[in-house]
């Protein structure tokens, strides 16, 4: 299968920012790269109805048109884009990787980008699908500003949802924090941050709590959200208990904040180093070769590496260093082949 496979010189899996750029990047060092969009064309971004801290653009920018016009540039340099899903990756003995895609398709490539990003984590109540990006948001620093003055609604109980909690407090005129259990699972740190916010009446804890549905349309946000809450804790489980209370509440933005998962499920056969949660373990470190992983021309950038910083920029960043390291592989595997070429003659 693998003998009639089309072969490219460098492959990126993923079409958010990250892979985008390391597109732009690659192509610009005649790399001839392919980009193959994976399960969320355009990444995270498209989720965000507008983008104000991405530099170069004091106006704002709409994920959507950030995404195309990434796009645009990286096909001007000459890489190409397609659509599909990378379902398993080999590294052969002959040092190329075997790309299979969800459709059947087969291809080898020289280097490849792990850019296929991670995937917010949603409740999947009434709601949520239909105005994510119209005041449900899954990032506090994306679009917390765009809310100023309003009350906000966090969900979560881990260090994701204090953290928003603490930061959309800059903006909201409250912050509500819901939680299915009576205990966090954020850190100490992000607690006692958390509880002096509280004592300061910015923010609201609402405990043995669970959203379950949102109300609203794209061209108004959200309105109204209806909460449920028991003593013991994960009321959604309990609604016929009496005493699970349910009421509405006005708010005027929801942020959830219960994880992401890193799109890394076709990795797993390569032997390469991941975090417990599935996140690619790349060199990082100073100076060259941040992006390298422990397997030869596999690189990774992007939210698929990055579970901490999660912006849009710093995954551009991360993208452009990708592009460069794989170059540097690729010209030192270009020397080699031309003397290992040059050997053979000589024999």
């Amino acid at each position: 299968m693998t003998d009639d496979a089309e072969h490219r010189r460098l492959i990126v899996a993923g079409s958010g920012i990250a892979g985008l750029t390391a597109a732009i990047y690659a192509a610009r060092s005649n790399n001839d790269p392919l980009v193959l969009e994976g399960v969320e064309p355009g990444g995270q971004l498209t989720l965000t109805t507008d983008v104000a801290n991405y530099p170069g653009f004091p106006d704002g920018i709409s994920g959507p048109d950030l995404v195309n016009d990434m796009k645009e540039q990286a096909t001007q340099f000459g890489a190409e884009i397609d659509h599909g899903v990378v379902v398993d990756l080999e590294r052969k003995g002959d040092g190329r990787f075997r790309v299979e895609l969800r459709d059947g398709t087969v291809y080898t490539a020289d280097a490849f980008i792990a850019a296929s990003g991670a995937s917010a984590r949603t409740l999947g109540i009434p709601g949520e699908d239909e105005l994510m990006g119209y005041g449900v948001s899954t990032c506090a620093t994306c679009d917390g500003a765009f809310f100023r003055g309003e009350e906000m609604l966090v969900v979560g109980g881990g260090d994701a949802a204090m953290e928003e909690a603490n930061f959309l407090t800059k903006f909201a005129s409250k912050v509500y924090v819901v939680h299915r259990r009576e205990e966090f699972r954020a850190e100490d740190y992000w607690i006692d941050r958390t509880m002096e916010k509280v004592e300061e009446g910015e923010i609201e804890l609402l405990r043995n709590t669970e959203l379950l549905e949102i109300e609203g349309t794209p061209d108004e946000g959200v309105r109204t959200v209806t909460l449920a809450e028991n003593p013991e804790g994960y009321p959604s489980e309990k609604l016929d208990d009496p005493a699970t209370e349910q009421y509405e509440m006005d708010v005027g933005a929801v942020f959830i904040a219960i994880g992401h998962t890193p799109n890394t499920d076709y990795l797993e056969g390569m032997g390469v180093e991941m975090t417990d949660d599935g996140y690619l373990v790349t060199e990082a470190g100073r100076g060259a070769g941040q992006t390298k992983t422990g397997v030869p021309g596999l690189f990774g950038a992007g939210d698929v590496v990055d579970f901490h910083y999660q912006q849009a920029v710093t995954a551009a960043g991360m993208g452009s260093k990708a592009a460069i390291d794989a170059d540097e592989y690729l010209e030192d595997l270009e020397r080699d082949q031309q003397a290992e070429a040059e050997a053979a003659a000589d024999d």
